[in-house]
């Protein structure tokens, strides 16, 4: 079908592009082309050992399921919850991998592409369409990858950056009018998580760039900004939380070494108000998560805040951030490449909080991992811990300094607990 000098494909023509035994990149996050994928579990009949290589993906996700197990199988480069499970049967795989260094994964052909689906706005009268809310690892997926197909859709806004593509890219495009994928994290934010974005608001200097993590503490943490004065973003990715700080004067941007007056990020995840506010909106720059998350481009802008969760802590500060044991939850994602980026950078902070307990009452600061949980961030990298109880800074700390520290911060609960396996580990500790 042609429709304003572009010819349009049905999904079922589209996907012929895709042969068993090839791999094929997936769109993530918001941007996840659900209509499409749903088209090519269809289609499972016809295929074999279908690799299907993404980062988070959101909504229904019918290729994870074991009935498709012979037609596809997904080696995912963070995991998300629709195919938690698939992994945890052995129906899935994860690759441990820094964002920042996914692109390079499909330029050297370490994961060499044979298709790429993404989803992408309409095409502007100059025949561009744009990689909207996620252009992440997304645009390295296009330059790579040997075909091409697109899902137009007109509700992806058209976001300025390194996200614009050119229809003659495109080696089949399906036009698909279906809502993007929406988050609300605000709604999920405790009292403690209040209390902690309290906390660690107060660490934040004016005239600070600021990164925010995925989930409720980083969006409780911009809940608590409010007087704050000139602040700049500069993130692998942002939610609803910055829409008011921006509307209110407090995030401007105006103090950054790097792209002074934009707000930096790889994708946005949120609402639909999110979306409509960045639609065609210079003042965000959407680019290559390459550029976003490298460390040396982070440390450049002064007085660099990062503020990420985890999943529970060591006392002598490993972070895990990505598994519950050996259950695979998350990815590794930028969490490291912002961290280091920030203790690098000229009065930056590395910031990382949590709740001092999980929502089944066990603590998460720990005297060792869970067998078989993955360290994210090691405990040289750590700084500031922050939980309901309070703040430490691990910098500089010995092991014994560090657990002492983790303990005060503790649940009050769990404080006798920690010290008599603290005294255990370290005989005269005390």
């Amino acid at each position: 079908m042609e429709k304003s000098g572009i010819n349009y494909s049905s999904a079922e023509e589209a996907l012929k592009l895709i042969q068993s035994h090839q791999r094929v990149f997936i769109h993530g996050s918001a941007a996840t082309p659900s209509f499409l994928v749903e088209k090519l579990a269809e289609q499972a009949s016809r295929l074999k050992n279908v690799e299907l290589v993404c980062i988070s993906v959101l909504g229904d996700f019918p290729p994870a399921n074991p009935e498709y197990a012979s037609s596809f199988f997904i080696n995912s480069l963070f995991v998300s919850q629709p195919i938690r499970e698939a992994v945890r049967q052995g129906l899935a795989d994860y690759v441990p991998v820094f964002l920042s260094e996914i692109p390079d994964l499909f330029r050297n052909n370490i994961l060499e592409l044979d298709a790429a689906i993404v989803q992408v706005s309409m095409p502007d009268s100059h025949g561009y369409c744009s990689l909207g809310v996620s252009v992440d690892i997304a645009r390295a997926a296009v330059n790579n990858a040997k075909h091409v197909i697109a899902q137009v859709n007109p509700n992806m806004p058209r976001t300025h950056g390194d996200g614009m593509i050119h229809v003659s890219a495109f080696n089949a495009m399906v036009e698909v009018n279906e809502p993007l994928h929406e988050i609300a994290y605000t709604k999920k934010i405790s009292e403690a998580d209040k209390t902690i974005g309290k906390l660690i608001a107060g660490l934040i200097d004016d005239r600070s760039t600021i990164q925010m993590g995925i989930g409720s503490i980083p969006d409780a943490v911009l809940s608590f900004l409010g007087n704050h004065k000139d602040l700049g973003v500069h993130t692998e990715m942002f939610s609803d939380g910055i829409l008011p700080l921006i509307e209110n004067g407090v995030i401007t941007n105006k103090y950054k070494k790097k792209h002074p007056g934009r707000s930096v990020t790889g994708f946005c995840l949120g609402s639909k108000k999110l979306y409509d506010f960045v639609n065609d909106n210079p003042a965000f720059a959407f680019l290559d998560i390459d550029y976003v998350n490298e460390i040396s481009v982070i440390r450049k802008n002064p007085k660099m805040h990062a503020i990420n969760s985890c999943i529970e802590i060591d006392l002598t500060g490993q972070v895990c951030s990505d598994s519950i044991g050996t259950f695979q939850y998350s990815g590794v994602g930028g969490q490291m490449d912002f961290m280091r980026g920030a203790a690098l950078s000229d009065g930056g902070k590395a910031i990382i909080g949590l709740p001092s307990r999980t929502k089944q009452g066990g603590s998460r600061i720990v005297n060792f991992l869970k067998e078989g949980a993955g360290v994210v961030c090691t405990r040289a990298h750590v700084h500031y811990v922050v939980t309901e109880y309070g703040i430490v800074n691990l910098f500089g700390k010995n092991l014994q300094q560090r657990a002492k520290a983790l303990i005060s911060i503790a649940h009050p609960d769990d404080r006798e607990m920690l010290e008599e396996q603290a005294k255990k580990r370290w005989l005269n500790f005390n």
